[in-house]
């Protein structure tokens, strides 16, 4: 028997080639005569990278560069095993993650870190950038990833300007692209979204997220003028129009600044961890799929990776069975279709950090208890 093992970090827990090595170690002791196979997978969202890295046998690069309010800090990006690709997460420099709560302004967190990280990739060579654009703190358009690209902005006096926010936005008269377009001259960018906010309106960027990133109700109202002038900027410079293509809202307005200025195309995370680590060929030779996360609810069929990974194994006529951290919303019963099994881990009277530190161990136990009990 050949059994895929293709599974998304567990949270807190444990990376995603942790999870596919407790998964193996597990079926290792209940079918000592079965053939594993590790896809470490993900969904464009944290943990991508390393998932990456461990599934296309890639390295990581360590790095300064800028958090959303412009401090120093440490971050990294990976080198995948494939020809000169790298993978960012833009939330390793520009993420909500790095301010505390009283710290969270989107009026002046900046994507300039974002833009750093990208730079060095080019200058490592590579000539195909994916970047992951979740968990931002930011509601600048990508201003601050342009400026550290090379972008040169001035006010309506003339005066040069680097924008600090979406606050400056509105005073953002002029751009200049002309040493940005020089350094991604034949650069490939991917945008690795599963958002569909377009940038403006009641479901763009800055009514939607603004609030969730430190705005009140009259920031927001500004986040939304400002984000109108620099659309307009914007498409009048380039000709494109990406205000309202699905995808331009995320990352408070990044995925419209990465289109629109960068050439970046935009696709969903989990098919872009699918094409490069060929989990699709490796599941339609195989006899049996598990996959898993932290958590499967009812927002897993909304690109999460046990969803994607259970559309493949459903193409092939391939059984799937799934481990879980946690299963809520009926969720074994919601998505029986899909799923031969879906098995929650955690033991219910276990409070959460328990339950993380003893994830490996409690997924092994979950697996040998499965399939010794008979799983067929």
């Amino acid at each position: 028997m050949r059994i895929v093992i293709a599974p998304d970090s567990f949270k807190e827990s444990m990376t995603a080639l942790k999870a596919a090595e407790a998964i193996k170690k597990g079926i290792n002791e209940a079918l000592p005569d079965a053939e594993t196979v590790l896809v470490p997978m993900a969904d464009g969202g944290e943990g991508t990278v390393q998932a990456l890295i461990d599934s296309t046998d890639g390295n990581l690069v360590e790095l300064q560069v800028h958090d959303p309010l412009m401090r120093q800090m440490q971050s990294s990006f990976g080198l995948l095993g494939v020809t000169n690709t790298a993978i960012i997460e833009m939330a390793a420099a520009s993420g909500i993650e790095h301010l505390s709560e009283d710290e969270k302004n989107p009026a002046i967190t900046s994507t300039f870190g974002t833009g750093e990280l990208i730079k060095a990739a080019i200058n490592k060579a590579c000539t195909t950038i994916i970047v992951g654009i979740g968990g931002s703190a930011t509601n600048d358009g990508g201003t601050g990833m342009m400026l550290a690209l090379g972008a040169k902005f001035r006010d309506h006096s003339g005066k040069p300007l680097s924008p600090k926010g979406g606050l400056d936005l509105g005073k953002i008269a002029e751009i200049d692209l002309t040493e940005l377009n020089r350094n991604i001259k034949g650069i490939k960018i991917i945008i690795a979204s599963d958002v569909d906010n377009p940038l403006l309106g009641d479901t763009g960027a800055s009514r939607v997220f603004g609030p969730q990133k430190g705005a009140d109700t009259e920031q927001v109202e500004q986040l939304e003028k400002n984000m109108h002038h620099y659309a307009d900027l914007i498409e009048n410079m380039t000709g494109k129009k990406f205000r309202d293509y699905p995808g331009a809202g995320a990352a408070g307005g990044l995925g419209f600044g990465m289109m629109a200025v960068l050439n970046a195309s935009l696709s969903p995370g989990f098919n872009i961890v699918a094409e490069l680590t060929g989990i699709d060929q490796k599941i339609q030779q195989s006899d049996l799929v598990i996959t898993g996360e932290g958590k499967i609810d009812r927002q897993t069929h909304h690109g999460k990776t046990p969803w994607g990974v259970a559309m493949l194994a459903k193409k092939h006529g391939i059984p799937i069975v799934a481990f879980a951290g946690q299963v809520r919303d009926n969720a074994a019963k919601h998505y029986s279709n899909e799923f031969k099994n879906i098995i929650e881990i955690s033991d219910p009277d276990i409070d959460l950090k328990t339950a993380l530190d003893q994830g490996p161990q409690k997924l092994y136990d979950a697996v040998v208890k499965y399939f010794k009990k008979g799983w067929k």
